[in-house]
């Protein structure tokens, strides 16, 4: 019987992508734990996309895309899940609140982020060349509403859920596409833009995000002034 190799015994494999927020998301938190990850990053195509698919991307996420983690016998896809297991795996630093409630809070900041947030800018990924259009000014009208609320959620505090953390990785690289799609963050919310330079601050975020920007010069995408100061 063929005997599969222990977590212990071997590095967490993270599949990613250049333009990926989620697989940024994951390799942000797994750069925040210290945590020794091999970061596969699947090759994009400006025009093409991913494709072809990467074949253990195909094979474990029936979704058809990255990210995809591989720990020993462990394959599991989706950032939350692949946040939640990082967690259990480094409970230091920890980058959920401890205390019930708070924790739960943080998990809705994360859930809102990607699921009532960024619809707003996948509409808008489609919408680039009418953006003065109303189903553009519609969707940048939401995401600016959702401005105004993290602005609110940021009073008194420096991160959105108390403590830094994952509700913050989740956003902030949302909102990093946000920017680019054409709802940027603005002087309206000055608590949110003082959130995104401390942000930018941190190391994990810094790599990761300054190499997505990189790329995008590369591929003579246009870069976000801010995600050009990160290096």
């Amino acid at each position: 019987m063929k005997t599969q190799p222990s977590p212990e015994t071997t590095r967490p494999v993270l599949y990613s992508g250049p333009l990926s927020m989620f697989g940024a998301k994951c390799q942000i938190a797994a750069l925040e734990k210290g945590l020794d990850v091999e970061l596969v990053m699947v090759a994009y195509d400006s025009s093409r996309g991913y494709d072809p698919k990467h074949p253990d991307v195909l094979r474990i996420n029936p979704k058809r895309q990255v990210p995809v983690l591989v720990h020993g016998s462990l394959e599991i896809f989706d950032s939350t899940q692949i946040f939640e297991y990082l967690e259990d795996l480094q409970p230091e630093p920890a980058l959920w609140p401890r205390e019930p409630q708070a924790r739960a809070r943080a998990r809705l900041l994360e859930h809102r982020s990607d699921e009532v947030y960024f619809p707003h800018i996948i509409r808008l990924m489609g919408l680039q060349d009418a953006l003065t259009g109303e189903p553009a000014t519609t969707a940048i009208a939401a995401a600016n509403r959702y401005y105004e609320a993290m602005d609110a959620q940021l009073a008194g505090r420096d991160w959105l859920a108390g403590d830094y953390g994952f509700a913050d990785i989740a956003f902030y690289m949302a909102a990093l596409f946000g920017e680019r799609q054409g709802a940027p963050v603005t002087h309206a919310t000055p608590r949110l833009l003082a959130w995104r330079e401390r942000m930018g601050q941190r190391p994990p975020v810094r790599t990761v995000a300054g190499a997505m920007g990189r790329w995008l010069a590369s591929v003579g995408r246009p870069v976000p002034a801010f995600m050009q100061a990160l290096g």
